[in-house]
């Protein structure tokens, strides 16, 4: 799989503006700046594929990305406050459509949570809302260069209180920086595509 041959296909800002599903797609969610767009560029080795923005929810769309015979999908960042109401809820609504649809044919979703702090009550409900619906996942801890090695085995140490079953869990430790857990992301990747 050539991940310098990614393209951007389109943005929408509505659910009822997304088009049927015609590939398998691999979602990446998570609160707002976390890191999500900076690791899709990392991926993709681009420098500005997913707009990166210091003000959070910058990304208020859902994102498709064409690779291959697979979508990307970069879903608006969750839990920032200082939106509008009517924002909030088209986000919102925009989000529960996309995974409430039966016949998208999500395959993973990287759920994203920043290493250096605990999950969010948002995070958490978010990894609750794909386990109930039975949706694969993989926890990709990001900004992990932003953490000493003693700091990172003490959070490692209390994720595991943190994230229920955080044992049983694939997670990758990721940095946008280091590139640190972008081979492994890659793989993920062409493991879940290959099954197509």
């Amino acid at each position: 799989m050539n991940f310098n041959k990614v393209e951007f296909y389109a943005a929408y800002g509505k659910y009822s503006q997304i088009p049927a599903p015609e590939r398998i797609e691999i979602a990446f969610a998570g609160r707002s700046n976390v890191g999500k767009s900076s690791l899709i560029n990392k991926l993709f080795n681009r420098k500005n594929l997913a707009r990166v923005s210091s003000v959070p929810g910058k990304t208020a769309t859902v994102n498709f990305y064409s690779l291959e015979n697979i979508f990307i999908v970069d879903l608006p960042g969750y839990g920032y406050a200082k939106v509008a109401k009517s924002e909030k809820e088209r986000w919102s609504e925009l989000m529960e459509g996309y995974f409430a649809d039966e016949q998208r044919r999500l395959e993973l979703v990287f759920a994203l949570i920043d290493m250096r702090h605990p999950p969010s009550a948002d995070d958490l409900n978010m990894l609750d809302f794909l386990t109930q619906s039975e949706i694969p996942y993989v926890v990709v801890l990001t900004k992990a260069d932003k953490l000493r090695p003693a700091e990172r085995k003490k959070r490692m140490e209390r994720f595991a209180e943190e994230i229920p079953y955080f044992e049983q869990l694939t997670c990758v430790p990721f940095s946008a920086v280091t590139g640190e857990g972008t081979d492994t992301l890659r793989e993920i990747i062409e493991e879940v595509s290959s099954d197509e």
